[in-house]
């Protein structure tokens, strides 16, 4: 008798035990998030875009972090464009530690919790990639923030839009610098996933540039978010064409003649594909 009254409470303390655990690792993924990744208390420790770089935001609402730049857009909780430099120091394979993905502190509405991805069916899909930012732990880390991230198709993350972010990489290794501006297409219309209603967008694009504001050479592409195996030079448009489906003043900074000619027309010539 006294045998039987002890199993029964191992077993209910075993019981209790896989309860409190179940009900701990049920909180801790649903709820906790580290505070932020940012610390400006660093000083000099900072990729510094040029302003004649920098596109119109729709929405006023541009945030700086230490190595990128951002305008965030809460109708669609997402960036409308992410912007930054990546120089030919920057690139490196150190193995970092993937962090957790965390609302971005700096956007004044708050970014879309990472949770609204939870068994959506889409990647969360890095705007300035993590394997461009690998030189520190700090810009490693801050593209991690939801703020730099969209919904997107696995095949078409892991597929082209990969390729893409390659030959950006190896353009950088080529030239020394270049500038990336990127993001979804955002608007009217778009399937939503989360209790925040995440947009995803149908079309991504990314516009790379190099030399100073005087002389300045650009590439624009502008692809469907889905995978493809058709060659990136397919899906290179003229800067007007991104402007007009995105809404966003590219290159407002520098001379209006510059630009004009800068975004009306397609080449490749400046740039080994």
């Amino acid at each position: 008798m006294v045998h039987l009254r002890s199993k029964n409470t191992n077993k209910l303390i075993y019981t209790s035990l896989l309860l409190v655990c179940v009900v701990g690792f049920w909180l801790f993924d649903n709820f906790y998030t580290p505070d932020t990744y940012s610390d400006d208390a660093i000083v000099g420790n900072r990729t510094t875009i040029p302003e004649w770089f920098l596109p119109s935001s729709t929405t006023g609402d541009i945030v700086a972090h230490e190595h990128f730049m951002l305008s965030y857009n809460e109708p669609y909780e997402q960036a409308e464009w992410v912007a930054y430099l990546l120089k030919k120091e920057h690139l490196s394979y150190d193995n970092r530690k993937r962090p957790y993905f965390i609302e971005d502190p700096k956007v004044r509405t708050k970014s879309a919790d990472w949770r609204n991805y939870k068994r959506s069916g889409y990647d969360r899909g890095h705007l300035c990639p993590a394997g461009d930012r690998r030189f520190s732990k700090q810009a490693y880390n801050e593209t991690f923030y939801t703020s730099n991230i969209s919904p997107q198709q696995s095949d078409f993350n892991a597929g082209i839009w990969n390729r893409l972010e390659r030959l950006v990489r190896q353009w950088a290794k080529k030239y020394g610098t270049v500038f990336v501006v990127t993001g979804g297409v955002l608007g009217e219309g778009l399937n939503e996933i989360g209790v925040e209603d995440v947009d995803v967008p149908k079309y991504f694009y990314k516009i790379v540039a190099r030399g100073k504001a005087n002389d300045l050479k650009v590439i624009g592409f502008l692809m469907p978010a889905k995978e493809s195996s058709r060659p990136l030079e397919q899906f290179i448009v003229p800067i007007d064409s991104i402007e007009k489906v995105t809404k966003i003043n590219f290159f407002k900074n520098i001379k209006k003649e510059h630009e004009s000619k800068l975004e009306r027309k397609v080449t490749t010539e400046n740039w080994q594909l």
